[in-house]
């Protein structure tokens, strides 16, 4: 099991490094932080039910919205994974999305985010996971043409501190009025 956030095999398990959630699919091959996994075909896919992004409204409000695949429950994510092992030998696999430009129905808007999750078509996993790096980098060329659907959610989705099944849930967009924000507290041991 590999854990949400990619460090590279050359920190050695240094977490103070960082690790990455996310990668832009423009500088896989030129990055020295992650050309290594690209090059050695360190590639997974990750399952996703949808996913959020954020809309500037006309009165200067991020709207949160859940993004998902029309009909489907689930699809395929592209990731790369690196494993990462410190001095001591402890090891640590990780893995982060890969981010391709945004498509529809953003590509138009304002607003709009600039990168998006690579949806990878369930025709195109195999090629993926075991293509060649040219094969690989071809299903990264544009965000697939699937059809995508979002809605306004509520704000609760900036709050680590909230993890439910409402959060997915559609609510009328606030056009600029918030809801009250969730205070998130640290408790340490």
């Amino acid at each position: 099991m590999m854990r949400w956030g990619l460090i590279p095999a050359w920190a050695h398990g240094d977490m103070s490094v960082g690790h990455w959630l996310r990668l832009s699919c423009a500088t896989l091959e030129d990055s020295p932080l992650f050309r290594g996994p690209w090059l050695h075909g360190q590639r997974c896919i990750l399952p996703f039910a949808g996913f959020y992004t954020w809309r500037l409204t006309s009165a200067g409000y991020r709207q949160p919205y859940f993004v998902h695949i029309d009909g489907r429950s689930v699809f395929s994510v592209a990731a790369l994974w690196d494993r990462s092992e410190s001095e001591d030998g402890d090891v640590i696999e990780g893995c982060a999305m890969l981010m391709v430009p945004a498509g529809a129905p953003w590509a138009s808007s304002q607003s709009a985010p600039r990168e998006m999750p690579a949806i990878i078509r369930a025709e195109d996993c195999e090629a993926w996971l075991h293509g060649t790096p040219a094969e690989a980098r071809g299903l990264l060329a544009r965000a697939p043409d699937v059809p995508l659907k979002s809605h306004p959610v509520s704000p609760r989705v900036n709050s680590m501190e909230c993890d439910d099944p409402g959060l997915v849930l559609a609510v009328e967009a606030t056009g600029g009025e918030r809801e009250p924000r969730v205070q998130a507290r640290l408790q340490f041991a």
